[in-house]
C-alpha cells in the first residue's frame, strides 16, 4: 500500500507502477519527508519536474549489496551525508563519540560512516561503474575544494576526488538538480555537464572555461598552508552569484576541479513552490517501532522564513553555502503552512520559531546587491553596519502579527539567532519591543560569542560596546512591558585570536555580571569556515596577518575551564591557567577575585595540597557574588 512517501523498496516501486527509478537518492540520515530535511526538499522538487525518485536512507556502507535495493537508476546516484556533516554528528569538538544521533531513528549511532559521502560514493563505484554518481548537501557542499579536515588532522582533497563522483550540486541545490537531471534526461553524458551553475566537476582541459581563476595547486598547499589562506580568501570572494568566477585547482597528473559560479538566489515565488511541494512533513512510518526521529521535534512546529546572511561571522559556513543573499517566502506561504500545522493533532498553539539562518532577516542587505551583487571586500555589518544597509524590521514584524492572529494560535516564538547588532541599527524600536512583548518563552538566545573586542575582530562579530547597549535596551524594554525576561548568551573559547589573556577577560566579566554558563562551546573548526583556516594555517585569509590559535588540548581545557570558573572541578585548571597568565591577582579573598588560594598558601601562589577542598568551600559560600545556584535566569539580571 502507498503511503505517499517516495519508493524505499522495490515493493514501493511496484506499487507506483515503476519498474526503473530515474533517480535513486543515497543519504546518511533517516528518511524525514520535510522541508528541513535536504533528501525531502531535492527529491520532491526533482518528482514535481517529472522525474521517479527513490530513497536509500543509512545504507549499510560495509555490504556493497545495500546499495542495489532499489536497482540500477535510469539516470543516476544522487548522495548526501546528510542534514550535517558526517564527522560533526559523530564527534565533540574534542573528539569524542557523541552518544546520540538525533537524525537516525531512536537516537541510534553508528548507522553512518565518517566522511560518508566520499564513502558512499565509493561504495556506488564498486557496484555501478558507469552510473553518474551527483554528491549535494552540505558535507559535500563545503568539501568541494581542497580542505582542511580536523577529525584526520590533514589537508584533504575535493570530495569530488575522494568519491569517485562526477559532479557537486553545491549550496541550495534546487536549481541545479533540476537542470543536471534534464541534462541526462536529455542524453549529455555526465562527463560533458560542465556548464551548470552551482555544480563542481573535474577535467584535465581548461580551455573551455570562461576566464577561470587558478588556485594554488592541491600539491602547493599541502606544502605550504598559506597558500591555502590566500586560496580560501578567492573563493570566499567568489561566492556571489552576480560576480563570482569560476575557479579551477590543479591536482597531480594534470586534473583540475572546477567550480562553476554559484546559482541565482531563488525567487519568492520559486521558494513558495519549493515549500508548497506535498511533503508528509514525518518520518518514514518504518521507523514507528524504534519512537521515530528525534531530530524532527525541534522543527516540527517550526516555520521556515528565509535563508541566507550576510551577517559574515567567520566561524560559521553558511555564507559559503546558500550564500550572503537572503531570500525569503512570502507571508502567504508561511501562513499556509501555519494554518496546516495547526490542524495536526499534536499542536498546542505553539509556534515554537519563525526564522532561518538569522530570524530578523528578511530581505537583501541593500538595494544594488540584487543587480550587481554583494561587496567582495566589505560586510554588510562587520566591523560595523554599511552605509548603504537597509535596516528594517516592519515585513517580519507583520509576519509575526498574522501568525499571532491565526486560529489556534496563543504564542509564536522567535528561537533561531536574531543579529542583535542589525536590531541595534534599527531607528525604530516597534519590532524590538513586540519582539519582547510577544515572542520570548522568557529567554532571548543572542550570539555576542565573546567580550574582547581582539577576538571579536577575528569572529567577525561587532564590537563588545554593542552588545551592551543591545542588554540596556533589553532591559529597558522589559521594565516598560512589566516582563521578567532574561537574554542568554552563547560563548565561544578557543576561538583563533584568543590567548588566556582574553579568556580572563572574559572570566572576569561573568564575574562581573554574577553569571556561570552551564555549557561553553569551544570553537570547532569545521570545513570551509574562515575561522577553520584561521585555525589550520595561523593565518586570517582577510588580511594575510598571523593570528594567535589555541590547538594545545590542554589549554584549550583551561580556557573552557576559565568561562565555569566556579565549578569546582575547574578548580586546578583555573589555578594553572591564571598562574600561567601571570594574573594570580585574581586568586584570594577579595571580591574581584576568580578563586580562593588553597588551605595553608599565600593568596595567588596557586600552590598547596588542599584544592580541592577549597574549591568545594568556594562553591558552598554564600556570598551573592559566589553563589552557585544562580539559575540560567538570573542572566544579566545584575549588571543590567
Amino acid at each position: 500500500m502507498s503511503t505517499g512517501f517516495l519508493p524505499v523498496s522495490r515493493e514501493d516501486m511496484r506499487e507506483r507502477g515503476i519498474e526503473q527509478l530515474d533517480f535513486v537518492y543515497v543519504t546518511g540520515d533517516a528518511y524525514v519527508d520535510h522541508p528541513s530535511f535536504g533528501t525531502a526538499i531535492i527529491s520532491r522538487v526533482l518528482e514535481s519536474h517529472g522525474y521517479s525518485v527513490g530513497i536509500i536512507a543509512q545504507p549499510d556502507w560495509r555490504r556493497e549489496d545495500s546499495i542495489a535495493v532499489l536497482g540500477r537508476p535510469r539516470l543516476g546516484f544522487l548522495v548526501s551525508a546528510g542534514n550535517m556533516d558526517s564527522c560533526v554528528n559523530h564527534y565533540s569538538v574534542s573528539k569524542k563519540r557523541r552518544s546520540m544521533d538525533a537524525y537516525t531513528p531512536g537516537g541510534e549511532t553508528g548507522k553512518r560512516p565518517d566522511h560518508a559521502a566520499a564513502v558512499y560514493g565509493n561504495l556506488i563505484r564498486r557496484t555501478y561503474r558507469d552510473v553518474p554518481v551527483i554528491l549535494g548537501g552540505i558535507e559535500a557542499s563545503l568539501r568541494r575544494m581542497a580542505h582542511y579536515d580536523y577529525w584526520t588532522d590533514s589537508f584533504k582533497r575535493s570530495v569530488l576526488l575522494d568519491s569517485q563522483a562526477d559532479l557537486i550540486s553545491y549550496g541550495m541545490g534546487e536549481k541545479s538538480i533540476v537542470e543536471i537531471a534534464d541534462a541526462l534526461a536529455g542524453g549529455i553524458a555526465v562527463r560533458d555537464i560542465t556548464f551548470i551553475r552551482g555544480t563542481v566537476y573535474r577535467t584535465r582541459d581548461l580551455s573551455g572555461v570562461y576566464e577561470p581563476v587558478i588556485l594554488p595547486s592541491y600539491e602547493k598547499m599541502k606544502k605550504d598552508s598559506t597558500l591555502y589562506a590566500k586560496s580560501f580568501a578567492i573563493q570566499n570572494e567568489n561566492t556571489d552569484f552576480c560576480t563570482g568566477k569560476p575557479l579551477a585547482e590543479e591536482y597531480p597528473g594534470g586534473m583540475y576541479v572546477v567550480q562553476n559560479p554559484p546559482q541565482p538566489p531563488l525567487t519568492t515565488e520559486e521558494m513558495d513552490q519549493v515549500y508548497r511541494l506535498p511533503y508528509m512533513r514525518t518520518w518514514h512510518p518504518s521507523y514507528e517501532e524504534k519512537g521515530g526521529v528525534p531530530a524532527i521535534a525541534e522543527i516540527k512546529f517550526s516555520l521556515i522564513s528565509n535563508r541566507g546572511c550576510f551577517g559574515g561571522c567567520s566561524f560559521c559556513a553558511l555564507t559559503f553555502h546558500q550564500g550572503r543573499t537572503v531570500q525569503i517566502r512570502s507571508h502567504e506561504s508561511i501562513l499556509e503552512e501555519a494554518r496546516l500545522l495547526t490542524r495536526d493533532p499534536d499542536f498546542k498553539g505553539y509556534l515554537h520559531d519563525v526564522g532561518g539562518p538569522t530570524a530578523n532577516f528578511r530581505h537583501p542587505s541593500c538595494e544594488k546587491q540584487l543587480r550587481h551583487g554583494v561587496c567582495k571586500n566589505r560586510q554588510c555589518l562587520f566591523p560595523s553596519p554599511c552605509k548603504n544597509l537597509y535596516v528594517d524590521h516592519e515585513d517580519y514584524l507583520t509576519l509575526l502579527r498574522s501568525l499571532r492572529a491565526l486560529p489556534g494560535v496563543k504564542k509564536v516564538f522567535v528561537r533561531s539567532g536574531i543579529r542583535f547588532d542589525y536590531l541595534m541599527a534599527d531607528r525604530d524600536d516597534t519590532f524590538f519591543r513586540e519582539l519582547v512583548e510577544h515572542h520570548i518563552s522568557g529567554q532571548l538566545k543572542v550570539a555576542p560569542e565573546h567580550i574582547s573586542d581582539a577576538v571579536l575582530r577575528r569572529m567577525g562579530k561587532p564590537e563588545n560596546a554593542v552588545y551592551q547597549r543591545f542588554l540596556e535596551k533589553y532591559k529597558r524594554l522589559n521594565k516598560e512591558l512589566g516582563k521578567n525576561q532574561f537574554v542568554v548568551p552563547y560563548l565561544m573559547s578557543s576561538h583563533p585570536g584568543s590567548t588566556l589573556k582574553e579568556a580572563i577577560e572574559l572570566a572576569e566579566y561573568l564575574r562581573d555580571l554574577g553569571y556561570m554558563p552551564e555549557q561553553v562551546q569551544d570553537f570547532y573548526p569545521t570545513p570551509s569556515t574562515l575561522s577553520t583556516v584561521m585555525y589550520y594555517t595561523g593565518v586570517d585569509p582577510r588580511d594575510g596577518k598571523p593570528v594567535y590559535v589555541c590547538r594545545n588540548p590542554h589549554e584549550k581545557a583551561m580556557q573552557r575551564a576559565l568561562i565555569q570558573y566556579r565549578n569546582p572541578k575547574n578548580y586546578e585548571l583555573v589555578c594553572e591557567a591564571l598562574t600561567k597568565a601571570g594574573r594570580t591577582d585574581l586568586i584570594g579573598y577579595d571580591k574581584k577575585c576568580l578563586i580562593r588560594p588553597r588551605q595553608g598558601k599565600k593568596e595567588g601562589d596557586g600552590e598547596g595540597r588542599q584544592g580541592k577542598r577549597e574549591a568545594g568551600r568556594q562553591n558552598r559560600s554564600t556570598s551573592s557574588r559566589t553563589r552557585p545556584k544562580k539559575t540560567i535566569r538570573n542572566v544579566h539580571k545584575k549588571k543590567s
